[in-house]
């Protein structure tokens, strides 16, 4: 059962949610939006020359990652097919609560009521240059026949879900990720480190955003 969700205020003004069940945060509590600027746009999307770029997201949330990517992809030319899959969609209720949109720019609101509002399973085209295709469902028993040039990793900590965190799990995303492509994740974990390279990333460890010291981004051999 789908445990109960606490809007929290990051130490950059921004929303995060808090999941007492879990006694875990969706973001940093220094900073959501700084936090997913830093780890998925600046050292992933920002890194990744793929052009058009194709972009797989475990763990969908509050949608953040998504909203910033979108933003990045107005003011550039390179189209952008973004995929992402969450177990648990958040409710109506909450979604209308966040303030994400007000940290990305003059289309922010449109871009992330878009965003939310996207039909499951559906390809649907949020701005220039961005398409999302939402995916309600279990990502490990969820079969991806697509491939891939960037990976955003975002599920909760290996503390809190081990069972997205294994050997098998990073196989499988290895598995859809095109030679040269990338995995970028806030957690820098040895046995992270370890299941990555097992699974045929080449690792490099990166200074993370306020609040954490290190970060993953792996690059598929």
């Amino acid at each position: 059962m789908e445990s109960p969700k606490h809007i929290v205020t990051t130490s950059d003004g921004s929303h995060s949610i808090y999941v007492p069940e879990l006694d875990e945060h969706y973001h940093s509590v220094y900073g959501a939006v700084q936090e997913s600027q830093h780890i998925f746009i600046m050292n992933g999307m920002n890194v990744s020359k793929s052009s058009p770029l194709h972009i797989f997201e475990v763990g969908f949330g509050t949608g953040l990652n998504a909203l910033l990517t979108a933003c990045e992809s107005i003011n550039g030319n390179r189209e952008i097919f973004y995929t992402s899959i969450d177990k648990y969609p958040l409710d109506e209720k909450i979604i209308r609560s966040l303030n994400h949109f007000s940290f990305a720019g003059n289309r922010g609101k449109d871009l992330f009521i878009r965003l939310h509002e996207a039909k499951d399973g559906v390809m649907t085209n949020i701005c220039k240059n961005f398409s999302i295709t939402k995916i309600t469902g279990d990502f490990m028993t969820y079969d991806e026949e697509g491939s891939y040039d960037l990976i955003y990793f975002d599920a909760f900590g290996p503390d809190k879900q081990p069972e997205l965190w294994t050997p098998e799990i990073f196989k499988k995303i290895s598995s859809f990720t095109v030679p040269g492509g990338i995995l970028v994740t806030y957690s820098a974990k040895g046995t992270v480190k370890r299941n990555l390279r097992a699974a045929g990333f080449e690792v490099s460890i990166l200074g993370g955003p306020q609040g954490k010291r290190h970060i993953i981004r792996a690059v598929k051999k």
